[in-house]
């Protein structure tokens, strides 16, 4: 079936213009005038042509996907209300930003070797991180990486509140409750 979709090459042909061309207006870049880009436009739309992601990916190093990893079984995540209004809010957000959601849980500690290789293999360009718990070495992972981590909650393992740049959200129940 992949024989069949159109290339970067027929899309030049159809819009007579150069590949280079093609590729810059399809990847947003500057520089080629209105009368180029609505040609280039109308051909993708008549070949129906569809980037290739893997391609994109070498060349920009973004997926356009970010992990929502729950530290927690699969039978917790889908029983426990909190955690559908957490992913139907990063869902709604990230399909905003054309960016794909990755839901990784953790059904037991066999699970880590998994995650971590999947969060150091390139395939998400951030994660948030729920449910994590003091052991977690989650946070390792990521910091290993070089992943650029959201935590849900305040961050509580040993150390974590001397790290600089955590980034989290969490609910101020104090101040919530005086409201």
């Amino acid at each position: 079936m992949s024989g069949n979709r159109p290339t970067l090459e027929a899309v030049a042909a159809r819009a007579g213009v150069s590949r280079a061309t093609v590729s810059r207006v399809v990847n947003g870049g500057e520089g080629v005038r209105e009368p180029l880009r609505e040609r280039v436009h109308r051909a993708v739309a008549e070949l129906g042509y569809v980037p290739n992601q893997a391609a994109r990916t070498l060349v920009t190093r973004r997926t356009g996907a970010v992990a929502v990893v729950i530290a927690e079984p699969e039978s917790r995540v889908f029983a426990d209300p909190f955690f559908a209004r957490q992913l139907r809010g990063i869902s709604g957000a990230l399909a905003a930003a054309d960016t794909q959601l990755v839901l990784l849980y953790v059904a037991d500690r066999a699970d880590y070797p998994r995650i971590g290789r999947f969060l150091a293999g390139g395939h998400v360009d951030g994660a948030l991180m729920f449910s994590l718990h003091r052991d977690d070495p989650l946070p390792g992972m990521a910091a290993e990486a070089g992943l650029p981590v959201v935590y849900g909650g305040r961050p509580g393992w040993p150390g974590a509140a001397g790290e600089r740049g955590l980034l989290y959200v969490d609910t101020d129940n104090r101040a919530g409750a005086e409201l």
